[in-house]
């Protein structure tokens, strides 16, 4: 390859006439003599590569404080938003839907008239009923007057026959003639008997009767088809003047939003820890909504499933959540956190300060000489981007969190902004055409002479 220097010499030859190929073999024969070629005078430039932090230059890394602060140990799942209570309207009387007293989605509360269905075959037979009652009330009477008549017919009879008996006592008058005044006054207690379970007839019908009015009502009632709970209306399915049937026509359904329900399932293996705390103290639970910028919203573990998943080796798991602001919506999917515990006072350091090497994970701890200390750690509990450890680093501790590939046991570092840059060469940048060098790589360990510039 034909250096720079001898092409500029070329250049420099056509430019004044002078024949470029003597020119052009002096100058090669000059390198063949020396072995390398002219160089100017230059200050600093690219260096070649040199050892691991450009002999001894620091490393610039980024670092961090070990710290001690309380960590909340959480599940991550999916949850169901349900409905804390779904009521299905339904019509209890054949009729005409006469009139609906709300709009689709609206907020109803408990009482509040939703339906009018017509109510005139069931006012008709209410005044049937009640016509019906007024004739048992009079046939009740009409027994009630009878036995208080044979009842004084019978006194009169008893009466009669004891005298009769005295009569034939004292032989005034025949045996026979006594004998008949007795069967009289017992025919007459006969009489009595029967009127008194005519009476008790009339009696219950009237009960009876008195029931069916009372049905009557009932149903009546039921034409006024009012919500029985507090909630939200879902779509009206059966517009006025259509028929409803009894018991089978769904007009509307009204779920309960305040408070609602999430359903989420998480690993069985936490099972024992979510029954010690399903007492009294009861988990938390956030949620949190897909919208952009949603808070997390708070509520409280209230049931826990009997039996476990066999097929995912998960239990069923609900929370009740207030639900004030209605963000949660049944049918909804959100992000569920159920907070199994909180460990007090725990080291914390930063995920990305976690390596892992032959021998399990370590981290690179800056020493007051700014060398770095490999040292191994115990991790305890990962969360997110914090690592909870165990043995191995105290807090107020500096651990470096990047630039760790460039970093071994006892290398020199410097605390740098992040950015990854390590700063310019030794000998400064560029300093003219004779003597131009690059920017110095302290990070890769690029130093000492430039490639153009005095050795």
């Amino acid at each position: 390859m034909i250096p720079p220097h001898v092409l500029e010499n070329v250049s420099v030859a056509r430019r004044f006439g002078l024949p470029c190929v003597a020119l052009l073999a002096v100058s090669l024969l000059a390198i063949g003599c020396n072995g390398t070629p002219a160089q100017s005078t230059g200050s600093g430039g690219r260096g070649g590569r040199g050892g691991r932090g450009g002999g001894g230059a620091p490393q610039p890394v980024v670092t961090a404080k070990v710290s001690q602060k309380n960590v909340p140990v959480d599940i991550a799942a999916v949850g169901n938003v349900e409905a804390y209570t779904t009521v299905s309207v339904r019509s209890q009387v054949t009729g005409q839907l006469q009139r609906a007293f709300f709009q689709d989605g609206d907020v109803v509360k408990k009482g509040d008239r939703l339906f009018t269905i017509d109510p005139r075959p069931l006012e008709a037979a209410l005044k049937q009923a009640e016509a019906t009652l007024l004739r048992d009330q009079a046939l009740l009477n009409q027994a009630e007057a009878q036995v208080a008549r044979d009842e004084a017919n019978a006194d009169y009879q008893q009466l009669a026959a004891e005298r009769q008996a005295q009569l034939v006592t004292r032989g005034l008058v025949s045996k026979d003639a006594g004998d008949q005044s007795r069967a009289a006054a017992d025919a007459t207690l006969a009489t009595i008997k029967a009127d008194k379970a005519a009476f008790e007839s009339a009696k219950a019908q009237l009960a009876v009767q008195q029931s069916v009015i009372d049905n009557a009502k009932v149903l009546l009632s039921y034409t006024d088809i009012r919500a029985t709970i507090d909630g939200r209306t879902g779509s009206n399915t059966v517009r006025p003047g259509n028929l409803v049937t009894a018991n089978s026509t769904e007009l509307v359904t009204i779920s309960q939003l305040q408070p609602v329900y999430v359903t989420f399932a998480v690993p069985a293996v936490h099972l024992p820890t979510v029954k010690n705390h399903a007492g009294a103290d009861q988990l938390m639970v956030m949620a949190t909504t897909p919208e952009v910028g949603g808070q997390p919203i708070e509520g409280r573990l209230t049931f826990v499933d009997n039996a476990v998943d066999q097929t995912t080796d998960t239990i069923k798991l609900k929370a009740t959540f207030p639900n004030h602001d209605l963000r949660l919506w049944p049918g909804q999917f959100t992000r569920v956190s159920l907070r199994l515990t909180t460990l007090m006072n725990a080291t914390v350091i930063p995920s990305q300060a976690v390596q892992t090497g032959q021998n399990g994970q370590f981290v690179f701890v800056v020493t007051p000489d700014a060398t770095v200390e490999q040292r191994p750690i115990t991790v305890a509990q990962r969360m997110g981007e914090v690592v909870v450890v165990g043995k191995g680093v105290a807090a107020g501790e500096t651990i470096v969190t990047e630039g760790q590939l460039r970093l071994e046991q006892g290398t020199r570092v410097q605390n740098s902004d992040g950015a990854g840059a390590a700063g310019v060469g030794a000998s400064g940048g560029r300093r003219g055409r004779g003597g131009r060098g690059d920017r110095g790589r302290g990070s890769d360990g690029r130093g000492g002479t430039g490639r153009r510039g005095a050795q």
